[in-house]
């Protein structure tokens, strides 16, 4: 009941999130805004601080560490200390940043804000940047995949946006929100995508412990119904001799 309530409270979250992505992206493939294979790559891995969820945060890993070994001069920021903890082991070089308490609850834009306002204070540059994440499918199933973002060395040149002369202040707060929006759509992603492979682990747990009693009351019943016959038998005997 618990994992079911907290399953629908992190897919609306996600449909919220999935909005803001759809209309970022139409902004931008509007804008005719194209990524750049030049420059410096940033990769920021969107996972938690929580297990118990089977196979999550490992498939957010494993994709980072194959964008590195495309790009090995990429810097990376992870959010949650279980692909942290992973990543740690194999390009403990390229991470630039980490945070921790992710996942405890439902992500809010306030949080993936914090985040963003973090990394762009924190000096990480970059002229084309990847937000790795858990793809939500269904209930069953999810999938790691990548959402594009555009510094502004990058969406300032597309041919819409270099149409019009627009303040450096405004392009700046342009890929803060960019930035922002895309990490909420991760994390909400990635959360919901959790939560549902939480329920799955929950679920599959109590149907395992469940057929686990009933092999127990069933060895049990039996090695009691040997006892009982034991000694039937011994009184049987007895009577017998008597």
């Amino acid at each position: 009941m618990i994992a079911s309530t907290k399953m629908a409270r992190a897919q609306k979250a996600m449909e919220v999130a999935r909005t803001f992505g759809a209309t970022q992206t139409a902004l931008f493939t509007n804008a005719d805004t194209k990524p750049t294979e030049e420059g410096t790559t940033l990769i920021i891995t969107v996972s938690s601080d929580r297990g118990l969820c089977g196979g999550i945060h490992s498939s957010v890993s494993k994709a980072s560490r194959k964008h590195v070994e495309d790009k090995p001069d990429a810097q990376v920021v992870v959010l949650g200390d279980k692909a942290k903890s992973q990543l740690s082991r194999t390009i403990r070089n390229n991470i630039r940043l980490s945070f921790n308490q992710i996942g405890k609850a439902t992500p809010t834009y306030s949080e993936a804000c914090v985040i963003a306002d973090t990394i762009l204070n924190e000096k990480v540059e970059f002229d084309q940047a990847i937000v790795v994440y858990n793809y939500f499918k269904s209930v069953i199933s999810y999938e790691a995949d990548t959402i594009p973002v555009y510094a502004v060395s990058t969406f300032s040149k597309s041919g819409k946006f270099d149409a019009y002369e627009i303040e450096d202040d405004v392009l700046e707060n342009l890929q803060e929100f960019a930035l922002a929006n895309s990490i909420y759509w991760g994390l909400a992603e990635g959360h919901a995508s959790e939560m549902a492979s939480k329920r799955s682990a929950m679920e599959n747990a109590t149907k395992n412990a469940g057929e686990m009693i009933d092999k127990l009351t069933l060895t049990y019943n039996r090695g009691r119904q040997a006892v009982i016959t034991s000694e039937l038998i011994d009184i049987i005997t007895g009577a017998s001799a008597i």
